[in-house]
C-alpha cells in the first residue's frame, strides 16, 4: 500500500490521485525551456512505472512541450499499463508560422486532438484541457469543437487552464444551458508564494464545479530547498538557467522559505515534500501536479500525501504568503452584515 490519496475530478465521475505527475520535463532532443526538458524515454519509462507503482494514476503532458515529444514519450512509457493511466493533455500555444495553427479554433482544435491522440498511441485523450485563452476565436465555437470531440469519443472530460475567472464562468455557464459536457477542472499556478487565484479563480471553480490542478506547486523550484531567492544563479536547477519568470516578490519567499525549512526539520520530510503538502491540505480536491528529472525528485514529492502538517505549520506558511486583499474583495468583507452572519452560523 501507498500513502497516495484520491478526490473526484470535480463534479464528475473520474477519480484521479491528488499527485498528477507532469511530463514537461520529457524530451527527445527538442531544443525547448533550458534547464528543464532533459529526460529522454529511458528514464521516463523507468518514472512513469515508479508512479504507476506508487499509485499515482494522473499524468499530465501538452502538444507544446517539446513540440509533442512530450506526449510521444509518455505514450510508449505508459505502454501496456495505458489503461491504469488518467492522461490529461492540453492544446492552444502555436505550433508552427502558419497563421491557423494556434489557439482554439474548430480547425485547430481537431487538429490537435488528433495529432496528440496519435502521439500517445491511444483511442481517446482522458482530460482535455485548453492552455491559454484565444480572444480571436468566439467561445461558441470553441466549446462546439470541444463537445463535437467528446461525441466522437476522442475526449472523455474536459477543462481550462490560465483562464480569467469570469471566461471560465460564462463557458460553463453556456454549457450548462447548452447541455454540453462541462469544464470540470482549471489548471492553474498556485503555490505558498504565488497565491492570487485564492481571490476569483478558486472561488468561481467552488461555485461552479471545477476543481484545482495546481501547476508549478514548487514555484519553479523556489520552493525546494536548493535556492536562495537572492541569489538564483547559486542554485543547480531550472531557475539557475532560465530566471524566475514567475516574478515571486522576494520579501514573501524569504519567508515562506525559512518557514518551510522549520517544518520540515520538525516533520524529518523534504522542504518540497512540506510545500506540495500545504497545497494539498487547502482543499480536499485540490490536486498538485509535480515534475521531477530524477527519481529523487519523484520520491520527495510522492511523500508528500502521507505528510500531515499540524493547524500551527499551516498558519506559518499561510500567513507567509497571505495575499493583500483587492477591491471589491475587501469592501466585500468590510461590509459583511454580522447579524446574518451570525445568524446563519
Amino acid at each position: 500500500m501507498t500513502d497516495m490519496t484520491y478526490t473526484k475530478l470535480g463534479n464528475s465521475g473520474l477519480i484521479v490521485s491528488r499527485m498528477c505527475f507532469g511530463t514537461m520535463t520529457f524530451n527527445l532532443g527538442s531544443e525547448w525551456i533550458p534547464g528543464v526538458a532533459n529526460v529522454g524515454q529511458d528514464a521516463a519509462t523507468e518514472m512513469v512505472q515508479h508512479a504507476l507503482d506508487q499509485g499515482v494514476n494522473f499524468f499530465d503532458t501538452a502538444d507544446g512541450y517539446s513540440n509533442g515529444e512530450s506526449e510521444q514519450i509518455l505514450g510508449k512509457a505508459l505502454g501496456k499499463r495505458r489503461n491504469e493511466a488518467v492522461i490529461c493533455t492540453k492544446l492552444g500555444f502555436r505550433q508552427t508560422d502558419q497563421i491557423n495553427d494556434a489557439g482554439l479554433s474548430r480547425g485547430h482544435i481537431q487538429k490537435q486532438i488528433d495529432g496528440s491522440l496519435t502521439r500517445m498511441g491511444t483511442d481517446h485523450i482522458d482530460l482535455l484541457v485548453l492552455h491559454k485563452t484565444d480572444f480571436t476565436t468566439p467561445i461558441e465555437e470553441t466549446l462546439a469543437a470541444l463537445q463535437q470531440a467528446v461525441d466522437h469519443g476522442k475526449v472523455r472530460y474536459l477543462g481550462v487552464s490560465n483562464w480569467p475567472a469570469w471566461q471560465a464562468a460564462r463557458a460553463i455557464q453556456y454549457q450548462r444551458d447548452n447541455r454540453m459536457t462541462p469544464f470540470v477542472t482549471g489548471q492553474y499556478l498556485y503555490n505558498a508564494v504565488a497565491r492570487d487565484i485564492e481571490q476569483d479563480v478558486l472561488p468561481m471553480l467552488a461555485e461552479m464545479g471545477g476543481s484545482l490542478m495546481a501547476w508549478s506547486p514548487l514555484a519553479g523550484g523556489l520552493l525546494s530547498g536548493k535556492y536562495d531567492p537572492d541569489n538564483l544563479d547559486g542554485g543547480d536547477g531550472r531557475l539557475s538557467v532560465g530566471g524566475d519568470f514567475l516574478d515571486v516578490d522576494k520579501t514573501v519567499a524569504r519567508t515562506a522559505i525559512s518557514a518551510l525549512n522549520s517544518i520540515a526539520k520538525a516533520h524529518d520530510a523534504h522542504p518540497a515534500t512540506v510545500a506540495l503538502a500545504w497545497v494539498l491540505a487547502q482543499k480536499r480536491d485540490h490536486t498538485v501536479l509535480f515534475g521531477a528529472s530524477k527519481r529523487s525528485h519523484m520520491d520527495a514529492a510522492l511523500a508528500a500525501p502521507g505528510l500531515t502538517l499540524m493547524a500551527e505549520d499551516l498558519d506559518a506558511l499561510n500567513n507567509a504568503g497571505m495575499p493583500g486583499k483587492r477591491y471589491p474583495h475587501w469592501f466585500d468583507a468590510m461590509m459583511t452584515d454580522e447579524i446574518l452572519t451570525k445568524s446563519l452560523a
